[in-house]
């Protein structure tokens, strides 16, 4: 390790202090970030830090630390950097992302961390200008990832608009009723398209689109857990199992991967089997509405409804349909303990079903959307993985910043 490494107390490089209390009643509208524990939550009017800054929770989320540009309020669930005492505030981001904070959290019944501890951690930082060189480095990859997730909320907010524009707001009928091409259309799919419409039980439709329960037109179906304390349902994990906590985080609609896997054992416990990719995944409770499309097979716990490929509405289209009706999924739950929207209350959804060539056009091109929009996050998980096996090497010393560079070549 470089002799420009100090070692010393963490409150000996910078000052963490609590977050300041902001109840909801007294929230004005505003463009300045409220930072909880688990990130920007809400906006207010008035700051009470200065930016750059850097916020971690104490209670509620730990373990989570967020880089805030501009000025900010930090809530009382956080600890934020009141003084950086002349370290990098972004070096000193990456920096506490290293630590074990539950190791500095109180033995309470809720953890929470206590910021006294956390100060008389034992660490060891670079200099100043080592400090700027590392996050510069790591500023990089984490701009990369950022542009393609910008770029994939773009990519699924058009093809979100075209949906919208086809089968809720029937633009192409309404244009050819007035004589006019439907604008970014081609003739061939304008054609496609009635030009008038006629009464149904959802009101006023294009003429010749049909309306049926959806459960007859997607194929639903339900998971299981197995039994957790078994270990022959789990080893060897090969088959992937999800549950909707692996959508609760998710920054595009899509599921890579899952947190656990199955055996063999496990799989033939659950009675729909491993679904194909292309299934769409909608958490049923807990909360109802998460929706991703998995990317690859995979089984599902019972806090799902899949809808299988191979119905005359393919998952794609129902993702967009299940997105554009979710207050009307959601009015159908019930229950005591928690709200579940079940299959047999899912399935009588009546769903609006235009011609088969029609749904096919739209498939076909927010399909294209999509391949782009699946490869942006893989390469952005690629990044992430990368980021986070640098991540430690680098701030500890233990990899030199020209080997990073060649690693990420």
């Amino acid at each position: 390790m470089s002799s420009k490494w100090s070692t010393g107390k963490l409150g000996s490089f910078v000052e963490l202090k609590r977050g300041y209390d902001l109840p909801q009643a007294k929230r004005q509208s505003g463009s300045v970030p409220l930072v909880s524990s688990s990130g920007v939550s809400d906006q207010h009017d008035v700051a009470m830090v200065k930016g750059p800054g850097v916020v971690t929770g104490r209670y509620g989320t730990i373990g989570q630390v967020f880089y805030i540009e501009e000025d900010f309020w930090p809530l009382n669930t956080t600890l934020y950097v009141r003084n950086f005492k002349g370290n990098e505030p972004k070096f000193i981001h990456y920096f506490l992302k290293t630590l074990d904070f539950l190791a500095y959290s109180d033995k309470a019944a809720v953890p929470g961390v206590n910021r006294n501890h956390l100060h008389e951690a034992l660490v060891t930082v670079p200099s100043h200008a080592a400090q700027k060189e590392i996050a510069n480095f790591l500023g990089v990859l984490d701009d990369r990832i950022t542009l393609l997730r910008e770029t994939n909320a773009t990519l699924e907010a058009i093809a979100q608009t075209l949906f919208k524009s086809w089968f809720v707001d029937f633009d192409p009928v309404r244009a050819k009723m007035e004589g006019r091409a439907p604008e970014g259309m081609d003739e061939a799919t304008a054609a496609l398209f009635p030009d008038g419409f006629e009464e149904s039980e959802l009101g006023v439709v294009p003429r010749g689109w049909r309306v049926i329960p959806v459960g007859d037109v997607a194929e639903a179906v339900g998971g299981a857990t197995p039994d957790t304390k078994n270990p022959l349902f789990w080893e060897p994990g090969i088959h992937c199992w999800t549950t909707p906590k692996d959508l609760s985080g998710i920054a595009a609609p899509l599921l890579l991967d899952t947190e656990r896997k199955l055996s063999a054992q496990g799989l033939a416990k659950i009675g729909s089997g491993l679904l194909p990719v292309g299934s769409l995944l909608m958490s049923s409770r807990a909360p109802i509405g998460y929706l991703a499309l998995a990317q690859v097979p995979l089984a599902i716990n019972q806090g799902y409804i899949a809808l299988l490929p191979g119905g005359l509405l393919p998952p794609l289209y129902m993702y967009f349909w299940c997105a554009q009706n979710m207050e009307g999924i959601k009015a159908r739950a019930n229950g005591s303990t928690f709200m579940e929207i079940s299959k047999k209350a899912f399935r009588p959804m009546p769903a609006l079903i235009p011609p088969a060539q029609v749904i096919q056009a739209f498939v076909d091109a927010a399909g294209t959307l999509f391949q782009r929009l699946v490869e942006n996050e893989r390469q952005a998980q690629t990044l992430i993985s990368l980021r986070d096996s640098l991540l430690p090497r680098l701030i500890s010393g233990q990899l030199l910043l020209p080997e990073a560079d060649a690693l990420v070549a």
